[in-house]
């Protein structure tokens, strides 16, 4: 069997916290492990990790990286050059599968940020599906829905043929159909032979298949001008929905969907009021409330049903049943080219994390960190120079072709178009400030010559 992780999402449901360049299957949310981790070692336990596919957005790669490369060294990880939603990525994954290991493997698609603890029952669950997935079935996996949830995705099954799929029904149609017994929440989780969704991909989606068909996927560099044709459609729309070849097995585990403050704050432990709160929050007299703090101090004073959520930059407050509603936000900071929904202040990297602490017309101020043994790429700039700072730790700085060994205090200029590298080869964390001045002070301003981490 092969896993394929679907790790691409921009997690916009969970803005400010979720940003597009470090979206939600990166944070750790509920548990010391990001949601991707946690989607990683769960199928770890019964899949090797070298039959683990992650795909993820290129801009996402190197964190990616990093954070499952603390788990294994053999897992896979195909790049999406851009967001295409489900099917595409599917379809990615699954002919990356049939070139690399020329036989018909099961291949079971999970996404990266549902909450799954039953580890037992998932297996089990998994091998129920087994039977008729040889049959050529595409098996998806039901979840008994106990509320009239108009978020999720609904599957009507009888004897586990599935007879229809309903999108995000109106609270009234919801609430009929918890009623009866054959309809399902729709898990996102997927099972099936490699050749059975190809022929279905032929067969429901062509202009996927006609895209797929040109892409040679063995070396994992997909190319941006075949990608870019795909078309953006969900898994759900693009087969699903117009296959006759879809089974259904109810998932024996407890599942989550951790894709709203709503769902987070429903796994997070409660105060004797019934209240979540995370960080520096002082309260008074509030109920059923969610506030989550991440740099500042918030004062809370009788709120009922309410998210509150802090973050360097900016700050969302919302009624607790409108939470699916913040993409709304989301989108409308994107089209306004609000940097807010990119990026936060705090940045993480491979090799660490920078805080911008200052910026203004010409010039932006960093707090750069890099841990114990990393180092940042060999690089240039057209538009900036730089001016470094030391405020603990030492640092090896490369600086066209010279080597200085600098500690707190010492400081160094980095002139426009010098090519230089910040290392950090010894035992402590090493901080320093950066002053950057230019016309032009974008991440998209950086030339990379050399890199540990494959971002060349």
């Amino acid at each position: 069997m092969f896993g394929v992780i679907l790790a691409g999402g921009s997690g916009s449901r969970l803005w400010p916290l979720s940003r597009e360049l470090y979206p939600k299957q990166l944070l750790n949310l509920y548990a010391e492990k990001s949601l991707l981790q946690s989607t990683f070692e769960r199928l770890n336990k019964f899949i090797p990790a070298e039959n683990i596919i992650s795909v993820a957005n290129t801009k996402h790669q190197a964190n990616v990286k990093m954070q499952l490369g603390k788990l294994s060294e053999n897992s896979i990880i195909l790049s999406e050059p851009i967001s295409k939603n489900t099917a595409p990525a599917i379809a990615l994954s699954v002919k990356y599968l049939i070139e690399n290991n020329k036989s018909d493997e099961t291949v079971l698609v999970v996404p990266s940020d549902l909450l799954i603890e039953d580890n037992e029952k998932f297996i089990q669950t998994i091998k129920e599906a087994q039977p008729l997935v040889d049959k050529g079935y595409i098996v998806t996996f039901g979840i008994k829905p106990n509320y009239p949830e108009t978020g999720f995705g609904y599957i009507c099954a009888d004897n586990n043929i599935v007879k229809s799929f309903t999108e995000k029904p109106d609270k009234q149609t919801a609430e009929e159909y918890i009623k009866k017994s054959n309809y399902f929440w729709n898990s996102g989780i997927f099972m099936f032979k490699a050749s059975v969704m190809m022929k279905e991909f032929d067969k429901y989606c062509p202009e996927i298949s006609a895209i797929i068909n040109k892409i040679n996927c063995s070396d994992k560099n997909i190319p941006f001008t075949e990608f870019e044709k795909m078309p953006s459609i969900s898994i759900d729309y693009a087969v699903m929905e117009k296959s006759d070849n879809i089974a259904m097995v109810e998932l024996k585990s407890n599942w989550k969907d951790l894709g709203s403050w709503k769902s987070i704050y429903e796994v997070s432990p409660k105060d004797k009021n019934n209240n979540v709160f995370v960080g520096h929050v002082i309260d008074k007299d509030s109920k059923n409330s969610f506030v989550y703090a991440s740099s500042k101090l918030v004062a809370t004073i009788g709120l009922e049903d309410t998210v509150v959520i802090e973050t360097e930059d900016a700050i969302l407050a919302c009624k607790k049943d409108h939470t699916e509603d913040v993409k709304q936000i989301y989108e409308t900071l994107k089209e306004q080219h609000d940097d807010t929904q990119k990026v936060h202040k705090t940045v993480y990297r491979p090799w660490g994390f920078y805080t911008v602490i200052a910026e203004g017309k010409g010039f932006q101020t960093k707090i750069i960190h890099v841990n114990p043994g990393q180092q940042l790429s060999v690089q240039s700039h057209n538009h900036r120079s730089e001016h470094w700072v030391m405020l603990s730790g030492m640092a090896k700085v490369v600086l066209e072709g010279e080597d200085h060994i600098l500690s707190p205090g010492h400081s160094i200029d980095i002139p426009v178009k010098a090519i230089h590298s910040l290392q950090n080869p010894f035992e402590e964390d090493l901080e320093i400030i950066e002053v950057q001045k230019g016309d032009i002070l974008s991440e998209d301003d950086i030339i990379r010559y050399e890199d540990i981490y494959g971002r060349v």
